[in-house]
C-alpha cells in the first residue's frame, strides 16, 4: 500500500508485539532476566512498526 497504512500488516505487527510481551512475562517469572529483557525490547520495536 503506497502512501497509507496497511491495517492487516499493522495487526500482525501488534499480534508478534503481544506474542513477545507474553514471552517476556514468562521469562521474568521464571528469571529469566536476559530474556526478559531481550522479549521486551522486541515487543516494544514491533509495536512501534504498527504504527
Amino acid at each position: 500500500m503506497k502512501g497509507g497504512i496497511d491495517l492487516e500488516r499493522s495487526k500482525d505487527w501488534l499480534d508478534a508485539a503481544k506474542d513477545d510481551l507474553e514471552h517476556a512475562k514468562h521469562d521474568l517469572e521464571h528469571g529469566f532476566y536476559n530474556w526478559a529483557c531481550f522479549s521486551s525490547q522486541q515487543a516494544a520495536e514491533k509495536a512501534v512498526k504498527a504504527v
